[in-house]
């Protein structure tokens, strides 16, 4: 099933006690933020902390998610550095029916867009049936995507190059590919991209957020007023003071304790932080356990 335009979650990760992952916890969430507006989620992005987790607990996820009606609506984040274990990971989401991904270019190295055409051009060889959304994020990867690689990506490979999430926000006012699938990463980029064309968002915050940031989607495309556009972007701003992985799985803990791990060194704000945090969103109207949307 190919991928749509629309509102995306880079859905949270859900942990158990030992800090392994907890599979089916971890997929009722993303179950419920679609539900609750997202038109689908990406799973392991960075939000997920799929870095963090071990291949074999990923590749434990795919298996359990093929039984799940809802997997059409997932794209798989390979979360991985090596291009063996990107296919690898990739491969085995294919033989469990699921043939989309988000897919990051390796940390820790220097290189340039050479380089980078060398990694997708490699992966795309041994894996030609995936559909790839590209994730442009510098502060996590160290390399920017430029408008030329992005086109020479999907001229060379257009039946699986077919769109980006753009976090470092250098792509989404700029680039024009016909058919070609932009997200910018944050709830204050939406209206603007969508006016610009874009195709929606791929975001942390819509974790919490579906049903707003639906609401201004479906508000732009039907031409209606938009009455929900500056809420969604000002509790978009109170996450943005703190790391946004901590702020979440802080604000998610007062609905589920589930939410009180995650994996070192990653850490849950600390007591003032998140009395602040909770204090700011609620001046908003927006509650943990009932995120008011009007």
């Amino acid at each position: 099933m190919a991928i749509k335009p629309g509102i995306y979650a880079a859905s949270m990760s859900i942990l158990n006690k030992d800090l392994s992952l907890d599979i089916d916890s971890t997929i009722k969430h993303a179950e419920k933020i679609i539900s609750e507006g997202c038109n689908g989620v990406a799973i392991f992005g960075s939000t997920g902390q799929s870095q963090l987790i071990s291949l074999g607990e990923k590749k434990k996820f795919i298996e359990k998610l093929s039984d799940y009606k809802s997997k059409e609506d997932f794209i798989i984040g390979t979360g991985e550095n090596s291009l063996n274990q990107n296919v690898e990971m990739m491969q085995h989401s294919l033989e469990n029916g699921i043939n989309r991904f988000l897919l990051m270019p390796p940390a820790y190295y220097k290189y340039g867009d050479k380089e980078a055409y060398s990694f997708y051009a490699n992966v795309i060889q041994r894996v030609p049936e995936s559909e790839i959304i590209l994730y442009n994020f510098e502060k996590l990867s160290g390399y920017k995507f430029s408008l030329q690689i992005i086109e020479k990506l999907v001229k060379d490979f257009p039946e699986q190059i077919c769109g980006v999430k753009d976090s470092s926000y250098n792509l989404y006012e700029n680039l024009q590919i016909p058919n070609f699938l932009i997200f910018p990463g944050s709830e204050t980029k939406l209206l603007k991209g969508l006016k610009l064309g874009c195709s929606g968002i791929i975001s942390a915050v819509c974790n919490v957020t579906a049903s707003l940031a639906r609401k201004v989607y479906d508000d732009f495309n039907n031409n209606k007023e938009q009455e929900f556009n500056k809420k969604l972007c000002l509790v978009r701003s109170v996450f943005d003071k703190y790391n946004l992985i901590s702020a979440l799985h802080s604000f998610m803990s007062e609905e589920d304790d589930k939410f009180n791990a995650v994996l070192p060194p990653l850490s849950l704000l600390n007591d003032k932080d998140k009395k602040n945090l909770i204090n700011e969103l609620k001046k908003l109207n927006f509650y943990p356990n009932n995120k008011i949307v009007a």
